[in-house]
């Protein structure tokens, strides 16, 4: 069975529609997925820093152009979209460290990123907010107030750190990141690799 590492951060639109979008990848591969929380800004800081430069004009023309783009593959993949909104940047750390928390869970931490996921993207909250999270993960049928107590436990904090230092070092430069082995994919639109890479691996 081939298998798949997905890191990810809840922050990145073009991860929503990854997230979304790999599901019937998954599904058709039979491969196994395993859910990797990181910290998206810690890899910016690290290896992609002209990211901060691009934020800072809005009107740059390639940025204009990306976010028509990010729409329109949302439309196609039948996704509500709400972005961006008065919380992008969002400060994602908080809600990172909560699926670290949820980690060795991976049913968990799948229902609860594709719950805070629709949350941030189809109905634009905050997930920089402590009671956001915990009625997300409440829903989720999880325990919303153990989740957020864990967000503040070393242990956590540094199991979020070490994912990312782990996807600095395998490559990955942004989110999402896709690993089949030693072979990094990044974003949505590489989902079609993603798919005849699985493909080959289970012939």
């Amino acid at each position: 069975m081939a298998h798949v590492e997905f890191f990810y951060d809840l922050s990145s639109p073009w991860t929503y529609l990854a997230f979304n979008n790999i599901q019937s990848i998954l599904a058709e591969t039979c491969a196994n997925v395993r859910w990797r929380p990181f910290l998206v800004g810690g890899v910016f800081n690290a290896v992609n820093p002209g990211v901060y430069q691009a934020r800072a004009e809005p009107m740059d023309p390639k940025i204009v152009h990306n976010y028509r783009w990010l729409h329109e593959w949302a439309r196609l993949a039948g996704l509500p979209l709400v972005f961006p909104t008065s919380h992008h940047p969002l400060k994602s750390v908080l809600v990172m460290r909560a699926c670290c928390v949820l980690e060795a869970d991976q049913p968990a931490l799948h229902q609860f990123s594709q719950a805070a996921f629709d949350a941030y993207f189809a109905c634009g909250e905050n997930l920089d907010e402590p009671d956001v999270i915990r009625t997300i993960a409440d829903k989720c049928g999880l325990d919303g107030a153990s989740l957020i107590s864990g967000i503040a436990e070393q242990p956590v904090k540094n199991q979020l750190r070490s994912n990312t230092e782990e996807a600095i070092a395998r490559g990955a430069y942004g989110s999402p990141t896709i690993l089949i082995g030693d072979a990094l994919y990044f974003g949505n639109d590489q989902l079609p690799l993603v798919r005849a890479a699985l493909l080959s691996e289970g012939s």
